[in-house]
């Protein structure tokens, strides 16, 4: 049934790495293959698990002192690409976009750079902008995508995988999204206060 869908390749792009071992550990053991960015990558080589560059995908480095490292058509092709449309999928193999199957993102911590007191320039570099854009891809394609907006949401995962080894159905990917688009929300209210003060 197409709206049961496999898991086979997560890209994962966390502040938050606590609890994220397990997660990884169940990952791997379903041979889902790991795509990731900077620290998360090295986090995950370090856990023992192979883990490519998103750099390799895009062929891009990271760059604006890490500003821009997953704003990139191959990783946002491979969220938002509808595996059902026959255009999509031929644009895919066109320009070798890999299909990205689940999204693990943490965001930047904003509200607690802003209640540590930091500077206004330390604020604004954790304003996130590719996480969020992660968030708000793997979302609106949840037909074909699993979206871990938060750390939050680890354990959530973990219990499907444990259950139904690395799969989900659509009503497991609707309630990841509905969660998904309450992180952006909420993130975005915060720096929208921020700003107005």
């Amino acid at each position: 049934m197409a709206e049961v869908k496999k898991i086979k390749t997560a890209l994962i792009s966390v502040f938050h790495k606590d609890g994220l071992d397990e997660l990884l550990k169940k990952l791997n053991a379903e041979g889902v293959k790991f795509l990731s960015t900077g620290g998360t990558q090295k986090f995950i080589e370090e856990q023992g698990y192979a883990c490519q560059k998103v750099e390799e995908v895009t062929t891009y480095p990271s760059i604006l002192g890490g500003r821009v490292k997953t704003l990139h058509p191959k990783v946002f092709g491979g969220i938002l690409g509808r595996r059902d449309n026959e255009g999509d999928r031929e644009q895919m193999a066109r320009y070798e976009i890999p299909e990205i199957d689940l999204v693990i993102v943490d965001l930047y911590p904003f509200e607690q750079t802003v209640a540590s007191g930091a500077s206004e320039a330390d604020i604004i570099e954790k304003i996130d902008i590719g996480g969020i854009s992660l968030i708000r891809a793997g979302a609106k394609n949840f037909k074909d995508v699993v979206i871990v907006p938060s750390k939050a949401e680890y354990s959530v995962l973990l219990d499907i995988l444990n259950k139904k080894g690395a799969q989900t159905d659509i009503e497991d990917r609707r309630m990841f999204a509905t969660k998904a688009f309450g992180v952006s929300s909420h993130y975005d209210t915060a720096i929208h206060t921020w700003f107005e003060k």
